[in-house]
């Protein structure tokens, strides 16, 4: 693939190794995100699925801090990786859709600069490595019709299953195609025994989590409930939805993807790829009808932008040549405006006075009080500083009291920066109710001592005897919800694993 592209299109390589170089200058911009914390303590707690994930993301951050130590540089090399792979990717796909070097080098461009893979891409998540597993589901789609040759769907399944240990959402993108499939000529791949022999890879692939998901009463439905009593989510109605597309995507490639989309659906070229046209209209509906975030539907993009690119490259070749450089400075130009709203280069403070003077606001997925700074850059902000607190309150204690006293946290957040950073400053690991922590338990603490983080005064310091505020957290980035005080409490009215079953908190 890679000798392809070096001949054909040169440029995709650059574009691709220029987004792996800006992911690796900017990785220790800010600080740890919240969700590599909690990343980091399940990698110490290997099993083969989690309350709010798959195992996988576990075990490449175990594989990443073997590998680098607490070095956020290297915690981050992974993602960005994918990052690079998924531009290549991509202008490979443009390729097989047909496209020549411009379509190619436009697709690749499109991706490389998009505001939310410059997000995603900047840490290690779950939604780094997304993109580029949906994508390869597309390129085996794409090279099967073109081959004829079925045994590409076997290919096809073994990414499924790969994506299905990485995140659920991936089971949205194969509905798709099999609703695609049926709808289209291809329908005959359905008799095809290499298919089926690629769903059942699938299905073995997946099967290890699937087991722990039976053996567990299935938790992430029990989570996906509560999230949506909760109200956390924002929930938006069908064309707010589809224009928080156009945000996150960057306005300036509206015309590229939703021309990929028309391309798929009524070109002669491009309906011979109807299956990609439908497996993104499926999941646009379902999406929309189950109130999902606006951005579970990004990973899909880049095979519009394959096609769009592909459609423009066609257009502009027939009539307006003298579009293809225009456009082309028109995304640079436009990046050079929003990247900074979207990755970490500008210093907190001069990053609050550029949003007030272009006066976006980013598109928001939850209903977060997140301060000065969008949640996605202020979840990286005062983890230490909580840490360095708890700590001081921590070793006041008398040393026969501190050897039995408990840190509890009411989000996985609190609770991971306290294991991240609590050795530097001679803190225990921590205990909390929040997603898999509780499943890990409260370890052998009774409760005669606990030092509570995040109480909102609801089903944790209620049950001590003595409760006093010992110190404070707030640090200016943060989001507002981790401005607190720290609750000293002392006298648990019953014994700590009694209690237990009752603190359960997953949302």
């Amino acid at each position: 693939m890679l000798k392809g592209l070096s001949s054909r299109a040169p440029v995709v390589l650059y574009i691709a190794a220029a987004k792996l170089l800006f992911h690796l200058i900017t990785a220790g911009r800010y600080g740890i995100f919240r969700d590599e914390l909690y990343y980091l303590a399940c990698a110490q707690h290997l099993d083969w699925g989690y309350v709010d994930q798959p195992p996988l993301i576990a075990f490449i951050v175990w594989v990443a801090r073997h590998a680098f130590g607490n070095s956020l540089l290297g915690l981050r090399l992974l993602p960005a990786m994918a990052g690079a792979g998924l531009v290549i990717v991509t202008a490979k796909l443009a390729e097989e859709l047909g496209g020549r070097r411009f379509s190619q080098a436009l697709s690749a461009l499109a991706v490389a600069v998009v505001p939310i893979y410059l997000i995603v891409h900047h840490w290690m998540t779950m939604n780094a490595f997304e993109p580029l597993i949906w994508m390869g589901c597309a390129w085996c789609i794409v090279r099967a019709i073109n081959s004829g040759q079925a045994r590409y769907w076997l290919g096809f399944g073994v990414l499924i299953g790969i994506g299905m240990e990485n995140k659920y959402s991936i089971a949205f993108f194969a509905f798709g195609v099999f609703v695609g499939l049926l709808a289209t000529r291809e329908r005959y791949v359905l008799k095809s025994r290499w298919f089926w022999t690629g769903m059942l890879v699938a299905f073995l692939i997946f099967l290890p989590n699937l087991i722990w998901l039976v053996l567990h009463k299935f938790p992430f439905l029990e989570l996906l409930n509560n999230v949506r009593r909760s109200g956390r989510d924002v929930v938006r109605s069908p064309l707010p939805f589809i224009a928080d597309q156009a945000n996150i995507l960057n306005p300036i490639l509206f015309p590229v993807w939703v021309g990929g989309l028309i391309w798929l659906f009524f070109s002669r070229r491009g309906r011979r790829y109807l299956v990609l046209g439908w497996t993104y209209s499926v999941m646009l509906v379902l999406f929309i009808a189950l109130h999902g975030k606006n951005y579970y539907l990004a990973p899909a993009y880049p095979m519009l932008f394959a096609a769009g690119a592909v459609a423009f490259e066609t257009v502009a070749h027939e009539r307006w040549r003298w579009s293809k450089p225009v456009y082309v400075a028109l995304i640079i130009v436009t990046t050079i405006v929003l990247a900074p709203l979207s990755a970490p280069i500008l210093s907190p403070p001069a990053y609050v006075e550029y949003q007030r003077t272009l006066g976006l606001e980013p598109s928001r997925a939850e209903n977060q009080r997140t301060g000065p700074l969008p949640q996605y850059f202020a979840d990286e902000f005062g983890w230490e500083d909580m840490t360095r607190a708890v700590a001081k309150i921590y070793n006041s204690l008398p040393p026969e009291e501190r050897v039995n006293t408990a840190i509890f946290a009411n989000s996985y957040g609190q609770a991971g920066a306290i294991d991240f950073f609590g050795p530097k400053y001679g803190l225990p690991k921590s205990i909390s109710n929040h997603q898999s922590y509780w499943l890990w338990g409260p370890r052998e603490y009774t409760g005669e001592t606990v030092i509570v983080l995040g109480s909102d005064g609801r089903g944790d310091r209620e049950h001590f005897k003595s409760v006093e505020v010992a110190g404070r957290t707030e640090h200016p980035y943060s989001r507002l919800d981790e401005h607190f005080d720290i609750f000293l409490c002392r006298g648990l009215v019953s014994h700590l694993h009694t209690l237990w079953p009752q603190l359960k908190n997953w949302n």
